[in-house]
């Protein structure tokens, strides 16, 4: 039997992966990557030439089956997305399940998440959190903003640069004006950015100065 290896990559400055992560890269029979041309890129940088297939949310439901053959077959296998660990908020989760569900091995390793360093860094309690990545973007959003705003616990989202603003407003019209915020931008990168306030605040410094790039949204619960 082969064995699946769920392997983080960085989510912005290349040298936050572990040295075995490379290690499991190079000696992979192959390299599931949710988009070659990105991928290639961390690749070229520490010298894997390990071959690559493309396997993303839009072919992973046919491919899952004959991935999981290889590994019977007993290949060694190596899943990365884009960014950050698999299955979080990115395809993994349905190989995943499929190679259990089957009685394969499947290892995931240590590594990047974007949403732990941003929820350290808000200053909001993190004894207790709930991860709800991104929104419905139109049908159930009221529906799950209505029942987030009885949540206790911390919530951490995930959103993109051009719906923020909107986001923000809805935090503060079920949530309330006053509920503390905190955005986290391009983690690890150069523009690593960090504003933190009531959701109102936030979201007038957002509509002044609109974002860019990766962003994280760690909100506090209901008191």
């Amino acid at each position: 039997m082969g064995k699946l290896y769920l392997v983080p990559t960085p989510i912005g400055n290349l040298k936050d992966i572990t040295f075995r992560a490379i290690e499991v890269l190079k000696e992979a029979d192959l390299i599931l990557a949710e988009d070659t041309r990105t991928s290639g890129k961390l690749l070229k940088h520490y010298e894997i030439d390990t071959h690559m297939h493309s396997h993303h949310m839009h072919n992973e439901h046919k491919t899952v089956e004959g991935i999981v053959n290889r590994i019977q077959g007993g290949e060694t296998i190596a899943l990365i997305s884009d960014a950050g660990t698999p299955a979080i908020s990115d395809p993994g989760f349905l190989l995943t399940r499929a190679c259990v569900e089957a009685g394969l091995e499947v290892d995931c390793l240590p590594g990047a998440t974007a949403f732990v360093p941003a929820l350290v860094n808000s200053g909001l309690p993190n004894d207790k959190f709930v991860f709800e990545g991104f929104l419905p973007v139109k049908k159930g959003r009221q529906t799950r903003l209505k029942l987030l705003a009885e949540e206790t616990r911390t919530m951490i989202f995930y959103e993109s640069p051009h719906k923020l603003v909107k986001t923000l407003t809805h935090f503060s019209e079920y949530f309330g004006a006053e509920r503390k915020v905190s955005v986290s931008r391009e983690i690890t990168k150069l523009h690593e950015e960090t504003v933190r306030g009531s959701a109102e605040e936030v979201l007038q410094h957002f509509t002044k100065k609109p974002p860019k790039g990766e962003l994280v949204v760690v909100v506090e619960g209901r008191k």
